[in-house]
């Protein structure tokens, strides 16, 4: 049972539990598929990486990280885990954060590499390639995995039986914590990604091939925004709970209904990155077939000649 302040939220956990079970299932099926379908395209089928494959390979290996986290998380949602599985339940814990954030700034990146290529392409030259993506993909799993390791200090001490994924300790609800998470884990590559789609959905305007950028960027825009954005408003609203700025007993209700509703609604990524690889391999493709008809029509004109 969980109280705070005389005020039950067992009502609510009630509620939630047979509606997470409804959310993740259709989820981990769909989202299991078709991103072991993106994985297997971009590493086996398009032989020659570029660096939005480079990217989108690494996305996926994030939210496949994700949505191995779901089976796991569909038991805890109705059984108590016993006292002995608290550090491997803090390992999912931080395996599955690792995922979320990861996913967040491999997004924010790949928005950051279109903009180069199409706003500055000059200077892209020199600061798009291959290598360049490797090492920024490398920096974001180095960086995630050191700050999710600190979600093993967020599990209450003790021995009794507990759900995984539920209950964290009070330490979660610091306000240097939720500050960080809020500010770099959310609006700073918000506002990245915005500013640059914004930008080069501006210069695609006048070009002629603009379509297949186009829909690239707005497919991130959606991948990010239409999962993310409600989780992290609602963890905002829970730090107002817990430091008490909200004290109304419907108002913690509504708001811990809206948290958990978010967070298993946020794993809904797995499935819109799934637009965004269509895209990317779409203009891959393009691009292959653009290549492919101008060397054909230099063969010809030089076969002419002569």
């Amino acid at each position: 049972m969980r109280n705070n302040s005389n005020c039950s939220l067992d009502e609510v956990d009630l509620l939630i539990q047979p509606l997470e079970l409804v959310i993740y299932v259709p989820i981990f099926v769909l989202g299991f598929i078709l991103n072991a379908i993106a994985l297997w395209v971009f590493c086996f089928v398009f032989k020659k990486w570029t660096e939005s494959t480079i990217y989108m390979i690494n996305l996926a290996v994030m939210d496949l990280l994700l949505l191995l986290q779901l089976p796991f998380k569909m038991h805890a949602t109705n059984n108590y885990w016993s006292a002995d599985k608290k550090h491997f339940c803090s390992f999912l814990e931080s395996l599955y954060f690792m995922a979320m954030y990861g996913s967040i700034y491999i997004i924010m990146c790949i928005s950051v590499d279109r903009y180069l290529g199409i706003c500055h392409p000059f200077h892209a030259k020199q600061l798009r390639s291959k290598k360049s993506a490797k090492i920024v993909c490398l920096v974001i799993w180095v960086f995630v995995t050191a700050v999710t390791a600190s979600v093993y200090t967020f599990r209450r001490p003790g021995n009794e039986d507990f759900h995984c994924f539920h209950d964290f300790s009070d330490k979660r609800w610091q306000p240097g914590i939720i500050v960080s998470l809020e500010v770099f884990g959310f609006l700073l590559p918000a506002c990245v990604l915005i500013c640059c789609s914004v930008q080069s959905i501006r210069t695609l305007r006048h070009q002629k091939f603009a379509r297949a950028p186009a829909r690239i960027i707005y497919s991130s825009l959606c991948a990010f925004l239409v999962p993310f954005t409600p989780c992290h408003i609602a963890i905002f609203l829970q730090f107002l709970v817990h430091h008490s700025v909200i004290y109304e007993c419907n108002s913690k209700k509504n708001i811990s209904m809206f948290l958990q509703l978010s967070l298993s609604l946020a794993n809904i990524t797995c499935c819109l990155d799934a637009i965004f690889y269509y895209f990317v391999a779409t203009e891959v493709r393009a691009s292959k077939d653009r290549i492919r008809k101008s060397i054909t029509r230099i063969r010809s004109i030089s076969a002419s000649d002569t």
